[in-house]
């Protein structure tokens, strides 16, 4: 059997405080609207500043410190909108000048002074940025990170047979989370299809377009028989400019090793040949998507056999300032050797880490191989 609550408030007082009418009124002060959490957190962050003026003026300024206003003020900078920001600042510097009178100039010192006034800056500044969201609290960081959290999924590789080996490294400038490289891809029974894309820009500047696109670009993989022209079909469309974005397409048939390359202003895919054990550049070419309205490209299609690759990559691993691109490419072949001797799935790493050491830009590779 079960037992009924107990409520909070015997039912025979509750009758005696509703027929008070100003209790009434603070109660739907304080429970109406969709702003009420707003509201009540300033109702509570005032009352906590007026408490703390209190007993600093009266009690003791060492155990209760007229610092810990700036603690309070940066709390309502987190979580409250500008306009109760406001409330909450004009509250705080009238217990601070009552602090002041009563206790005297040397326990509002001008360090305090300074450093509240920085905090009441900084506390704007994040109160408007989340006001121009229209988000509450930290939601507005949440956001970014379930964003950047997708991007990461939609850059893992599908699962791949045991006859196929794939390594994906993605490295962004700035150590960013996120930033203007990233790759798509999914697998429909034995067929592979994969896009890396590079947006103009680096880090969380084109990580913000990267995260648009990625959605795009990824709802056409395998949707459309042409995908590079029906990327560049979509760019094009927009009436804001999208700034340069390159990519390249990777179709693979699993079974027979059959693929077929496609670019649009990307650096050209190299293939690792087992038989010769050299690398080739493939000659797949096409112009940076939206800039022209139809896109032709010249594809390039061969064949992976036994012990061969395919190294596909962005500009951030050959592109230095005031050195040529084909001098990079040269680089990247030579130190592509290296993966030899330790194997393509323990080398991809180390020829990352070398080609992007002196310089700061989003660097991607993926290679796939067949062992």
């Amino acid at each position: 059997m079960s037992s009924r609550p107990v409520p909070l408030i015997p039912p025979r007082l509750r009758a005696v405080l509703v027929r008070v009418p100003l209790l009434v009124r603070i109660v739907r002060f304080v429970r109406r609207g969709p702003l009420a959490r707003d509201r009540n957190l300033l109702l509570t962050l005032v009352a906590l500043t007026l408490v703390t003026g209190v007993l600093a003026a009266r009690v003791s300024t060492e155990w209760f410190s007229p610092s810990l206003l700036i603690l309070i003020t940066l709390v309502g900078g987190l979580q409250l909108r500008l306009r109760s920001l406001f409330g909450l600042v004009c509250a705080v510097v009238v217990v601070l000048g009552y602090v002041g009178v009563m206790r005297g100039l040397p326990h509002v010192g001008p360090g305090l002074l300074v450093t509240l006034g920085f905090t009441i800056v900084l506390s704007a500044l994040m109160a408007r940025t989340r006001g121009k969201l229209g988000v509450q609290g930290l939601r507005g960081d949440a956001m970014l990170l379930e964003l950047r959290d997708r991007l990461k999924s939609q850059s893992e590789m599908p699962s791949l047979p045991k006859d196929w080996g794939t390594k994906v490294v993605l490295k962004q400038a700035g150590g960013s989370s996120f930033g203007g490289d990233f790759l798509v891809s999914m697998r429909e029974g034995n067929r592979l299809e994969l896009a890396l894309v590079d947006v103009s820009g680096k880090g969380v500047d084109a990580g913000t377009r990267a995260l648009m696109l990625s959605g795009t670009f990824g709802g056409l993989l395998g949707s459309v028989t042409e995908f590079l022209p029906a990327c560049n079909t979509y760019l094009h469309r927009q009436r804001e400019g999208e700034g340069f974005v390159t990519a390249v397409h990777l179709s693979l048939d699993l079974s027979t090793g059959d693929y077929v390359i496609t670019s649009a202003g990307h650096p050209p895919v190299v293939k690792f040949e087992a038989g010769t054990g050299t690398w080739r550049v493939a000659t797949a070419k096409g112009v940076v998507l939206g800039v022209v309205p139809d896109l032709h490209c010249e594809p390039d299609s061969g064949v992976l056999r036994k012990g061969d690759a395919l190294m596909l990559y962005t500009d951030g691993l050959i592109e230095q300032p005031g050195r040529d691109i084909d001098a990079g490419l040269d680089r990247l072949l030579g130190e592509a050797e290296r993966l030899l001797p330790s194997g393509f799935r323990d080398g991809a790493r180390t020829l990352v880490n070398s080609m992007s050491a002196g310089h700061n830009d989003d660097c991607a590779l993926i290679l796939i191989w067949r062992p």
